[in-house]
Parts: C-alpha cells; structure tokens; sequence
C-alpha cells in the first residue's frame, strides 16, 4: 500500500491563492498517475483533477477548469495542485491519489488523509 500525505490547506480569502502538494512513498511514482479529489461536508468526494505519468496530459472538473492547475515533480515523488481565484465553494478536504487519471473514485485504492482548505468571501 502507498502511502501518501498531502499538505499546504488552510484558510484563504476568495481570489486567494493555495498550492496543495501530496508526497507519495512509492519509488516507482514516476509510473502512476496522479489525481486530486474533494469532500465537502455532507458531500460526496468529488473528482478535481488528474495528471498523467509524465505530465503530458492533464484533466480537470469544469468547476475548477482554468482557476486549478495540477503538475507532478517525479524526482520529488509530489504531485501539486495551485488553486487561483479560490471561491467559497471550493472549501473542502482534499485528497491525493494514484493510479489512475478517473473522475472516479471507484478506480483509486490509496488515499492520503487529506488537507482542509477553507474559503471565506
């Protein structure tokens, strides 16, 4: 099992900007792909972005499409997610996973323990 911690959450103003990063204990990392997910509270987890292997493609939710962007160091084992003109409906915890480049979250096993971010207007 991989294990993976993301960090960088916290609170932020709308217009703000975060970077989420995830670190993932795999040596092989550089052959998974990598997404993003949220949970808002009293929703389901949510599919946000993902990003292939070697970064050459990159797919998002149409609610986060130009405002997010995802990107992956392979020789840090990180995959990222910069979130730009954060809107109070972005709050949520946000999870890291691999394996896939899915909308859903049936096709992923692993799961960090997720990072809260909190938007305020």
């Amino acid at each position: 099992q991989v294990q993976l911690v993301e960090s960088g959450g916290g609170l932020g103003q709308t217009v703000g900007s975060r970077r989420l990063s995830c670190a993932a204990s795999t040596r092989t990392f550089s052959s998974y792909a990598m997404a993003w997910f949220r949970q808002a509270p009293g929703k389901e987890r949510e599919f946000v972005a993902s990003i292939t292997w070697n970064g050459d493609s990159r797919y998002y939710a149409d609610a986060v499409k130009g405002r997010f962007t995802i990107s992956r160091d392979n020789a840090k084992n990180t995959v990222y997610l910069q979130m730009n003109s954060l809107k109070p409906e972005d709050t949520a915890v946000y999870y890291c996973s691999l394996g896939s480049i899915s909308t859903m979250t049936s096709r992923y096993r692993d799961w960090g323990q997720g990072t809260q971010v909190t938007v305020s207007s």
